[in-house]
């Protein structure tokens, strides 16, 4: 089934550290060989021994109006035969902003660059700079990409493989980011008050995404905020999964808070390496050439991943796109727990609109990176290896959140039931 799979990893592991380019990709957490894939379309993937699987990753989040879609594609090879890069200002780039702006208007001004790490590690270094102030406070589970200061209890691939806090940082750096439990407000104050006139800023992804799918719990947002106003720091929403995904206007829309700086990514660029940064005015007013807080990049607002990215911010304008989204993500939720329900398996399933992870966890409630931990990753492995040998590809990992599009419409959220139906029957 798996042949030329099972070939061609064969082969990256002589090329490649442990044969990929992206941890999560090597399915350590699963027991298994990854699946290459060759193709993708709407709600579909192919892989190259010709196995076709109904798709729940959605390339991490940009996916969101299903892969290659017609509109999308159409803009990338027209731009494309405008050229690749001019590495020049150029229309595209200015479009793009416009329409990010019009959805996001708590961003005042913005700075391309190609990925969500570069926005994060940018937006930390804008913040220090603009408080003059040299720690911040992350959450245990967050990953906001792996700059040094980001790589303290980390969730994504860190928490996947296990791996050490943060080998390869000096512990010079580490000690400026403290690293905090996801939904304590408590925690949260303490760190100020031991820490008084030196954190500078609070990034947090507002829906946790990278230790498995984890909501705010009511006034968690709203808390972290006034936190940071009472203290003059910023407060910074790492955007990079949830921007344009839980509403047009992303977390800052959908829980109606207005943080000082946004990192965002994935959705923004359509499927194109692209990310962003931007906030209030007199904040972004202090990067080069404006200020002094220095950040370039070559490929920033690289043409080709502009068109990519406006076309698919465009299609999120049709009326009804996040409504239907909405129903789709309720039926595929109340059917996988009462699947769960009837064989007895206990779960936790955590959803916000086309996010959700299903925690394999005695817990009655998953609200931290902590408590996700408590979930039964070798029966999670059995799970993910049923369902992708019969069609449907998951997160290769509990600590991962599914993403599913509006290409994901009845036809295939049934036929996730099915096969989710069949494959915990024979997990019993």
């Amino acid at each position: 089934m798996f042949q030329k799979s099972q070939e061609l990893f064969s082969k990256a592991q002589q090329i490649f550290p442990g044969g990929v380019n992206s941890p999560v990709r090597a399915f350590k957490a699963v027991n298994a060989v990854p699946v290459y894939i060759k193709s993708a379309l709407g709600a579909y993937l192919e892989d190259v021994d010709g196995n076709k699987y109904l798709d729940y990753i959605g390339s991490w989040g940009p996916a969101i109006c299903g892969h290659n879609h017609p509109e999308v594609l159409k803009a990338i090879i027209q731009t494309a035969q405008s050229g690749l890069s001019f590495g020049t200002c150029h229309e595209l780039e200015l479009e793009l902003a416009e329409q990010v702006l019009k959805f996001m208007p708590n961003l005042q001004m913005l700075r391309f660059v190609t990925s969500g790490t570069e926005a994060c590690m940018a937006a930390i270094r804008l913040a220090r700079a603009y408080t003059a102030k040299p720690k911040i406070i992350k959450f245990a589970g967050c990953y906001h990409g792996h700059y040094d200061s980001f790589l303290v209890q980390a969730g994504s691939g860190v928490a996947t493989l296990g791996l050490p806090d943060s080998p390869g940082v000096l512990p010079d750096l580490a000690k400026y980011t403290i690293t905090l439990p996801y939904n304590n407000l408590a925690a949260v104050q303490k760190a100020f008050d031991e820490n008084p006139a030196s954190i500078a800023a609070i990034i947090v992804e507002p829906v946790v995404g990278n230790a498995g799918c984890i909501l705010p719990q009511d006034g968690y947002l709203a808390g972290l905020k006034q936190i940071c106003e009472n203290n003059k720091a910023l407060l910074i929403f790492d955007e990079v999964m949830t921007g344009f995904r839980l509403a047009q206007g992303g977390a800052q829309e959908r829980f109606k808070i207005k943080p000082d700086l946004t990192c965002l990514g994935k959705i923004i660029g359509g499927g194109l390496p692209v990310g962003a940064y931007g906030g209030r005015s007199e904040i972004m007013q202090m990067i080069a050439p404006s200020g002094p807080v220095y950040q370039a990049g070559t490929l920033a607002g690289n043409p080709v991943a502009m068109s990519a990215g406006l076309a698919t911010l465009k299609l999120l304008e049709q009326t009804d796109f996040y409504s239907k989204l909405e129903n789709t993500g309720a039926k595929l939720e109340a059917g996988l727990k009462q699947i769960f329900k009837e064989k007895n398996i206990p779960i936790v399933l955590n959803r916000c609109a086309s996010m959700l992870s299903v925690f394999f966890s005695p817990e009655k409630e998953i609200i931290n990176y902590q408590m996700a931990q408590s979930s039964d990753t070798k029966l999670f492995a059995k799970f993910f290896n049923s369902m992708l040998k019969k069609g449907v590809y998951l997160p290769p990992s509990q600590f991962e959140a599914w993403f599913f599009s509006s290409a994901h419409q009845e036809k295939q959220i049934e036929q996730t039931l099915e096969i989710t139906q069949n494959c915990l029957t024979s997990l019993n």
